[in-house]
């Protein structure tokens, strides 16, 4: 069995859900996972499998950027809206997203072979690991403190994840 496969069996598989059936913050901790999951596929491929890295970074960008895009469009205005004492975890998450989303398109529009595309997916990988460690240990607990329908947020993420397409590669 080779690394990839290896890999992609370790990966958390997606459990469909109906609506009603996740919460938000389950939701978003599961994108966790599989992120994480396909950075450390990401590690193990090898210097010449620029048709792997290629294919695997840009399906890493399409999840971040999903992923980003629901939570900065629903999660954390309700999360900012509960509770004034949220505000500053919201605006720095924020921030995080923004610097993402910066490397993000400087990944796309480069190829593997390409100096430094490692060392950006690294980084982006090293950031998204941060962020994840912050929302995880200090919004999410205070989401659920504060009471809101996590589940009707969960069906809202999930309905806007799925409308969000594919960034076009460069030929």
């Amino acid at each position: 069995m080779k690394a990839s496969d290896k890999a992609e069996a370790a990966m958390p598989q997606k459990i469909p859900t109906a609506p009603g059936e996740i919460d938000a913050i389950s939701l978003l901790t599961q994108d966790h996972a599989e992120v994480r999951a396909m950075f450390e596929q990401y590690e193990e491929l090898g210097d010449r499998a620029l048709a792997s890295k290629k294919k695997l970074a840009h399906k890493i960008c399409l999840e971040l950027t999903k992923h980003a895009t629901a939570e900065e469009e629903i999660f954390y205005p309700a999360v900012r809206q509960a509770s004034g004492a949220n505000e500053d975890l919201v605006d720095e998450a924020t921030v995080e997203h923004a610097s993402a989303k910066e490397l993000i398109a400087q990944i796309l529009s480069m190829e593997p072979s390409d100096d430094l595309y490692d060392a950006k997916l690294k980084v982006l990988s090293e950031q998204i690991e941060h962020h994840v460690k912050e929302e995880e240990g200090e919004m999410f607990p205070k989401a659920r403190k504060a009471k809101l329908d996590l589940v009707a947020l969960g069906d809202a993420i999930e309905a806007r994840k799925a409308e969000i397409e594919a960034p076009a590669l460069p030929q």
